[in-house]
């Protein structure tokens, strides 16, 4: 059992390296061509934090451990907007502005319940995956419609580099070792399962969940550190999107899921927890200290439990 614990800490090094590595080469090559900042962050860094999710989910599924795919994507977004964002409303509040919970906000809410309502059957179809992409696809084509016209002028921070020839090798390192990684995860946690007697539900739902967020909590944490944490609740929001409408859709659309009882309960909590978050945006149009301790406890109270 603590080899297996210790290729989980392996496969989660692994998975937040590459996904640095993805998001860093990437973002300084968009930045070459001049694309703008909105995109590069609901598309690039998007697939570069989501990656470490959809490897694992993928793998799980084609894998037949259909529990494990579903469980770490609703338990990753669980600790996004509980554990990650709560955190870092503590250490500095944060802003919200408008568009973030009527447009970004609400959408999020709305997918979550579409997922809800499309596994009471016992399962997630091609069909529900290609509305989940079609979803996905509609929302960034959305944002880029509606871009500022002055997006494409904006010169890069003194902080963020041009892409040099060494950034097409670093993907390529970035994407072998999110790979390689959640192969990893899915093992070691199956057996860890297996060990202690824990479905695999909950391994998937609270510790591959953890492991596969480090991305995000790593990037939320850069971000707080440097003043940007206006930029944070749309990232952690995006990324749930990602989550649910890309990594799970694609997913879902090459492999169809087998989804257990025990999802349903998980789901409906990750819609409180999204109505919630939303409740906490409206008020005063930022997430306080107090609420995010609020968000912080109810993750853990949501997350802690599953193992026990």
């Amino acid at each position: 059992m603590l080899i297996q614990f210790v290729f989980i800490l392996i496969s989660a090094a692994l998975l937040w390296f590459g996904a640095e590595v993805i998001v860093d080469a990437a973002a300084a090559i968009a930045r070459r061509f001049k694309v703008p900042e909105l995109i590069i962050g609901l598309t690039i860094v998007a697939i570069g934090t989501s990656a470490p999710e959809f490897l694992v989910t993928a793998s799980a599924a084609f894998k037949g451990l259909s529990d494990i795919s579903l469980s770490n994507v609703v338990g990753s977004n669980i600790f996004n907007l509980g554990i990650i964002l709560g955190s870092m409303a503590m250490l500095r509040p944060i802003a919200a502005a408008k568009p973030v919970l009527k447009r970004d906000g609400l959408l999020l809410l709305g997918v979550v319940g579409f997922i809800t309502l499309t596994t009471l059957d016992g399962t997630l179809s091609r069909l529900d995956g290609t509305l989940l992409l079609g979803t996905l696809v509609t929302y960034i084509l959305v944002l880029i419609l509606r871009r500022p016209k002055t997006a494409y002028t904006e010169e890069p921070a003194c902080d963020e580099r041009i892409a040099t020839w060494l950034d097409g090798p670093k993907l390529l390192v970035g994407f072998v070792c999110v790979s390689f990684g959640g192969s990893l995860m899915v093992d070691a946690a199956t057996e860890l399962a297996r060990h202690i007697g824990v479905s695999e539900w909950a391994i998937g739902v609270t510790i591959v969940a953890a492991g596969t967020s480090l991305p995000e909590l790593v990037t939320c944490l850069a971000a707080s550190v440097r003043g940007k944490n206006d930029m944070l609740l749309g990232n952690l929001i995006g990324s749930d999107l990602f989550n649910f409408c890309g990594v799970l859709g694609l997913t879902s659309l090459l492999h169809p899921l087998a989804i257990s009882g025990a999802a349903t309960t998980s789901l409906l909590m990750l819609v409180g927890s999204v109505a919630i978050v939303l409740l906490c945006i409206r008020t005063g149009w930022e997430v306080s200290r107090k609420e995010g301790l609020l968000l912080l406890l109810l993750g853990l109270v949501r997350w802690v439990p599953s193992l026990l």
